[in-house]
């Protein structure tokens, strides 16, 4: 096995579409859609290196674990392909380059290094204590979109906070329905999950609720920052997508599980990106949102 391959599942680069297109879409929102490539690079520089960083500290703290269910034996950890040591550098290399990358975006972006690496590591244990685990799978990767938006603007304002809202809702949603595969794995060992916790049925519920908030967040934030006709059809298109990939796991979970949870979100999050590239670089539109203390006024104004 060549050294690609075994570090392969510690970058996941297929796992990094996640949150990608949500990073790219605060990006360009934040440009207002006249990015400045410089900045684009290293938003996309950190976003890998956070993103590798937690899947590989994920891996190393979860490995024991990993080892006991007969469906993660095989990973690379647990298997002895990969040792403890070289994930760990793995996970040094890649914050490095997320440091490097905040460092030469702006002092806030850089600022906040200690609260994202605490976040990264804090989330593999939340499983042992919580079944707000995915929740706050959720809330870690939807700060790539805050982190995007900070370092293009140098600061949060209220239009990423829906955003990420989205994003923390989309993710819990699909960790919720691949969770639904260990029930019985997680009962045994005592860890905690809303499967676990609510069975199958309760899971995809919640699962399906968190799906729908996802979507109304999507569509509140485009019509808060100004966007269009392509982004509103592609909004459109996720949330069939998500129905459709949500009825496939209440209908049979134990057979559709896996796509359910990763391959129709992987789609999802390439329909996002293809619908944000339509939106910024075909129709060229220029976002334009105002504070929120103007947005409450103007809200007062109406209801008074």
């Amino acid at each position: 096995m060549s050294r690609l391959q075994r570090y392969g599942e510690l970058v996941m680069f297929s796992h990094s579409i996640f949150s990608f297109s949500f990073t790219v879409l605060a990006a360009l929102t934040a440009f207002a859609g006249k990015p400045d490539w410089r900045q684009g690079l290293l938003i996309v520089v950190a976003f890998l290196g956070g993103r590798t960083c937690a899947n590989a500290l994920n891996r190393v703290i979860d490995r024991k674990i990993d080892a006991r269910n007969p469906r993660t034996a095989v990973r690379h950890l647990p298997a002895g392909l990969v040792s403890a040591g070289e994930a760990l550098a793995v996970a040094a290399v890649s914050f490095a380059a997320l440091a490097a990358a905040a460092f030469f975006l702006n002092p806030l972006c850089a600022a906040l290094l200690p609260v994202a690496g605490a976040l990264f590591v804090f989330y593999s244990f939340t499983k042992r204590f919580t079944w707000l685990c995915h929740a706050v799978l959720g809330v870690v990767c939807a700060g790539a979109s805050v982190g995007a938006w900070i370092a293009v603007r140098g600061r949060i304002e209220w239009p990423v906070l829906i955003l990420a809202a989205s994003n923390a809702a989309w993710v819990a949603g699909f960790d919720i329905v691949y969770a639904v595969q260990d029930i019985e794995f997680d009962r045994s060992e005592g860890l905690k999950s809303i499967p676990a916790r609510f069975g199958s049925r309760g899971a995809l519920l919640i699962a399906g609720a968190a799906h729908t908030s996802a979507v109304l967040a999507l569509v509140l934030f485009g019509f808060s920052v100004g966007l269009g006709f392509p982004y509103f059809i592609t909004v459109s298109v996720i949330a069939a997508l998500l129905f459709w990939a949500w009825t496939l796991a209440w209908k049979d979970y134990r057979k559709n599980t896996l796509f359910a949870s990763y391959s129709a979100n992987q789609v999802v999050s390439l329909a996002l990106l293809a619908g944000t590239a339509a939106e910024f670089f075909v129709f060229g539109t220029e976002p334009v949102w105002m504070s929120l203390a103007g947005l409450i006024g103007k809200a007062k104004g109406a209801f008074l």
